[in-house]
């Protein structure tokens, strides 16, 4: 058994990142990601689920959504697998959290700033640049100076992170290092240097879970394993389907039907184990509204 948990599983991160109890070390990582421009003393967790105004519209539910010392507004997002249209969605969290700063009626347009950081724990397709980190502002086309600072985007794709143990020169190469290997490992590397990995080990030991946080873990890690295994096989399918009929769009068109069939049955699977419906959601792709039309056909 892996000493430390899989960070990566939707339960998990969480654990690490988005919990009262924790938020230590959100807010060391977010120090060192930002290092030159903030320095956040403090965060605020806020609702992560944000409801629809109206019935035809579609709610949000964020993987860590939390607001600074300081009044800015900073989502956390993990995903584990390409997913199309993931780029607009991180774009479409940003734009909804600079709406919703809005108060009806008088309203001086001031904005504080937004950040959406994207953990992508798979590699990027051929239309994203081929490295670790991508960092989006708007900024001047011809200058390339920045013209506002109120949104701000960080892709961090890991499997493009190769730097080895004794490579890792940053305390940011350090947090991603370890991140990016935790399951594995039997000692925190790092911890003389950076006593906060000592937290972040005691937060991430396995042998520390009580019985329902090990069964909550477990469930976690059978969604992203089963999620996994029916993006291998609906892609696979698709591939196979666009091959015999000779058209390209055969292979986007199999992958997501067979992936939309599939996580409706992982999604009644996951409600006869009571699973809450935000994590199923998050885990499946489906909306809350389809997830609650399966348990009341179900």
């Amino acid at each position: 058994m892996a000493r430390y948990i899989n960070p990566f599983s939707d339960w998990s991160f969480k654990r690490i990142f988005g919990q009262e109890y924790s938020k230590d070390l959100l807010i060391e990582f977010l120090n060192q990601l930002l290092l030159g421009e903030q320095h956040i003393t403090d965060v605020k967790f806020k609702d992560k689920e944000m409801l629809p105004e109206t019935k035809d519209q579609r709610g949000i539910i964020y993987d860590v959504f939390c607001e600074t010392d300081t009044g800015e507004h900073i989502i956390v997002e993990m995903q584990n697998r390409s997913q199309t249209y993931f780029i607009d969605r991180s774009l479409y969290y940003a734009s909804k959290t600079i709406v919703d700063q809005g108060i009806r009626g008088q309203w001086d347009y001031h904005l504080t700033p937004v950040y959406v950081i994207c953990f992508m724990n798979f590699d990027v397709d051929e239309n994203t640049p081929k490295k670790f980190r991508t960092d989006v502002v708007l900024a001047d086309k011809d200058s390339g100076e920045v013209y506002s600072n109120k949104i701000r985007l960080i892709y961090l794709v890991m499997p493009l992170f190769k730097k080895k143990e004794e490579e890792c020169t940053t305390f940011l190469d350090c947090w991603i290092y370890n991140l990016k290997h935790m399951e594995t490992l039997e000692q925190m590397p790092f911890e003389a240097q950076h006593k906060i990995f000592k937290r972040l080990a005691e937060i991430a030991d396995s042998k520390t879970l009580t019985k329902e946080e090990q069964e909550k873990y477990d469930n976690s890690m059978m969604v992203m394993w089963d999620n996994y295994a029916v993006y291998k096989h609906a892609e696979e399918k698709g591939m196979k389907k666009g091959i015999e009929k000779g058209i390209e769009k055969g292979i986007e068109k199999g992958i997501e039907k067979g992936e939309k069939k599939r996580n409706k049955e992982i999604a009644l699977n996951l409600l006869t184990y009571n699973t809450p419906i935000d994590v199923i959601a998050k885990s499946t792709g489906l909306s809350i509204e389809e997830i609650k039309n399966l348990e009341q056909h179900n």
